[in-house]
């Protein structure tokens, strides 16, 4: 199971995300609390280790500004959270992880006309796309063929939480930003407990085993 720490705005938490094990870094392009300038992000970028992906989140941006930033910064991944259409996302011609907000079943359904690296379901915004730090209801996902290689779950997770998401679920990838804060600043022993929980999770001895009944994905243990 793989982390992203997403929302990183110095090379604090950076460094704090890297030594506790995770696996990708977000900085985010759009309006947010947590945004931060394309000079900023190409400094912490570049003291990365090649190991760990670097992603730019962006909202409803032009194609030439995505493509502008992810030059200047050397994203690994475009992360869109707005209303990209696949023609977009395709025309980029960039790694592409695109985000859906989930309120109802039916959201899902739009998943399939996109073709990219990874699919990120999350909880709807309030003030902004994305980062409500609320749970949406993960039993929606339980109700569709879903490409499990290439999922990844956001929206209010937390040490407390992520366990359950994980056996509910079984993302690829597992999300946080605010889960991992303390009065919305980067909190380093909330970043170790956070991954220290998914990266040992037993797998193993909970290995997810997947019966298809009516078009559904039912998952046991």
């Amino acid at each position: 199971m793989q982390v992203k720490i997403c929302g990183i705005t110095t090379k604090e938490g950076a460094h704090s995300a890297v030594e506790a094990g995770a696996d990708f870094l977000g900085f985010v392009f759009a309006k947010s609390k947590r945004r931060i300038l394309p000079e900023q992000a190409t400094e912490i970028i570049r003291g990365l280790p090649a190991h760990v992906k670097s992603v730019g989140v962006f909202v409803n941006e032009s194609k030439e500004e995505i493509q502008r930033i992810a030059q200047l910064t050397h994203l690994d991944y475009i992360q869109l959270h707005g209303a990209e259409t696949p023609e977009f996302c395709a025309s980029l011609g960039l790694p592409i992880i695109k985000a859906f907000s989930i309120k109802q079943e039916k959201d899902l359904d739009v998943l399939k006309d996109y073709d990219c690296d990874y699919y990120l379901v999350d909880s709807p915004g309030v003030q902004y796309a994305g980062g409500s730090g609320i749970p949406f209801d993960w039993d929606l996902l339980q109700s569709k063929q879903l490409p499990q290689e290439q999922l990844i779950l956001a929206g209010g997770l937390t040490n407390e939480n992520v366990s359950m998401a994980i056996a509910k679920i079984n993302p690829k990838i597992v999300d946080v930003s605010s889960g991992v804060e303390t009065d919305g600043e980067k909190d380093p022993i909330k970043i170790k407990s956070f991954i220290e929980t998914v990266k040992t999770y037993p797998y193993q001895a909970n290995k997810t085993s997947r019966s298809e009944e009516n078009g559904c994905i039912h998952i046991t243990r």
